[in-house]
């Protein structure tokens, strides 16, 4: 229905300007229709659907054909403005504001019309952005983990097109070089440009009507290097995108220009080569893979998973948690129990205690992979886990790790396999670490009070506590070895 409106309103726009073009009034095109001026003024303002016969011969009155008359353009420039302002206007967000509605007159401005349409075009926008609410991204990204779950992460289509755009290039062996990324851009009709003052919000920006990538100077933090942000404007380009409607096509469009620079860097021919023969060789290592084609751990461990189903026949999963032990990103198919809410979102949760993606950060050498092997309801699974900093001002919150992990009976094709540190998971079970002793708990419920820090990501949710956003077993034991210390 708003469609045929829409349609309505565009024609009836057309028929007048088509009247005004041959200085005909209403009344004057009404004689030679036999039609009253009134009902052909309904017409114009998209109020009456005229008849076939009625717009044929409209069409031969004005003397045009009646394929131009039903043309679904608007006539001119101010015409496109007062069509566009009328659908606003009758849209429910303009309703709900309770404002009367602007009926255009001839003698209003083309900047008015500007203004107003503008208006209007910023309502709807901010509108849109208000319904990305934490409890829709929270929904969308799991949809999306799902979604990638079905397809063992792996995307064959820009696979392929990845490894097209880079044999273009003329890259042969080893690392995807700032060249060769250069001569990929200019290939598509654009030029890398390094700037200083990109806007804070963004990563890149592309200037589609000068072929430009505007990239920042040098690498920001957390590991984007200045290749994979370039790749990423690029894929926007080739994978078609358009302006994202909602929240979930702007999370798969990021998850695809993602993929596709990993593709880049680390093309899938050359890739599954390399990890064939760390295979066979029984030496799978996530840090050799990472310095082959010169990219970060967290970029190596992630490609991995994409590869390593399809093409290793091993299933897997991928973690990255904060220092805090949250989880920001997760990926599995080897049925690790991942913590989640009651909506079945992973991201905020709060990850064991006993995985080496937590034990990690007490391991004294940081400079290789940590190993262990880890017991769980669902089996046992081992896991290489690597740490970083995210260069955070607040030290503790900018650390996180890296963890690749395989059910036990893929552990035989990895560096590190004859690790001794093993570990004991209960979790979900609260007693396994999110529980207090109960002599601890004892002791110093109703003595403690914390006050919470504010978790900082805005998909995480409140650990459940007695305080909330407080470690309950946490604090307990904080004030416990403080007391002894007394």
């Amino acid at each position: 229905m708003k469609e045929r409106n829409s349609d309505l309103e565009t024609l009836g726009h057309r028929i007048r300007h088509f009247r005004g073009q041959r200085g005909l009034t209403l009344d004057q095109l009404g004689e030679r229709l036999n039609l009253a001026g009134s009902q052909l003024s309904l017409i114009e303002n998209g109020k009456r659907e005229a008849r076939v016969g009625t717009l044929q011969a409209i069409a031969s009155a004005l003397d045009i054909d009646l394929a131009t008359l039903l043309s679904g353009e608007a006539p001119n420039a101010r015409a496109a403005l007062e069509i566009e302002l009328a659908r606003a206007q009758k849209s429910p967000l303009y309703a709900a504001l309770g404002l009367p509605q602007v009926k255009p007159t001839r003698g209003m401005s083309a900047e008015s019309l500007e203004a107003m349409v503008g208006l209007h075009r910023e309502l709807a926008r901010r509108a849109s952005e208000a319904i990305a609410t934490p409890e829709e991204a929270r929904r969308a990204n799991t949809e999306l983990r799902e979604r990638m779950r079905a397809r063992n992460n792996y995307m064959p289509e820009i696979e392929a097109l990845a490894e097209e755009r880079v044999r273009a290039s003329g890259h042969v062996s080893g690392a995807l070089t700032h060249r060769e990324v250069s001569v990929m851009a200019e290939q598509l009709g654009f030029s890398l440009l390094y700037v200083n003052d990109l806007p804070s919000s963004t990563r890149s920006v592309t200037d589609l009507a000068n072929g430009r990538i505007y990239l920042p100077p040098a690498s920001i933090p957390g590991g984007h290097g200045l290749r994979s942000m370039a790749l990423q404007a690029m894929a926007h380009r080739l994978l078609g995108h358009e302006r994202p409607a909602s929240y979930a096509e702007f999370l798969w469009q990021r998850l695809e220009i993602n993929y596709y620079a990993a593709c880049c860097l680390m093309p899938r021919e050359a890739s599954v080569s390399f990890l064939q023969t760390a295979k066979k060789e029984r030496r799978l290592a996530i840090e050799d893979f990472r310095d082959a084609f010169g990219v970060t751990h967290e970029a190596a461990a992630l490609r991995f998973t994409n590869l390593a189903t399809e093409h290793l026949d091993m299933r897997l999963h991928f973690l990255r948690v904060n220092g805090d032990g949250a989880l920001q990103k997760g990926y599995e198919n080897d049925d690790l129990p991942l913590p989640t809410d009651v909506t079945g979102s992973i991201e905020g949760q709060f990850v064991c205690k006993q995985w080496s993606a937590r034990s990690a950060f007490t391991h004294t050498n940081r400079t290789t992979e940590f190993y262990q092997y880890t017991d769980t309801p669902a089996g046992t699974f081992w896991c290489a886990t690597q740490t970083g900093n995210a260069q955070s001002p607040s030290g503790r919150a900018g650390e996180f790790s890296i963890s690749v992990g395989v059910p036990f009976a893929q552990a035989k094709w990895f560096r590190g396999r004859e690790t001794t540190n093993r570990a004991e998971s209960r979790c979900p079970d609260e007693s396994c670490c999110r529980r207090a002793p109960s002599g601890l708990a004892s002791r110093w419920s109703g003595q403690a009070w914390p006050s919470a820090r504010l978790h900082a990501h805005v998909l995480s949710p409140l650990p459940s506590g007695t305080f909330p956003g407080v470690d309950d077993a946490e604090v307990y034991e904080f004030l416990e070895s403080h007391q002894r210390e007394a």
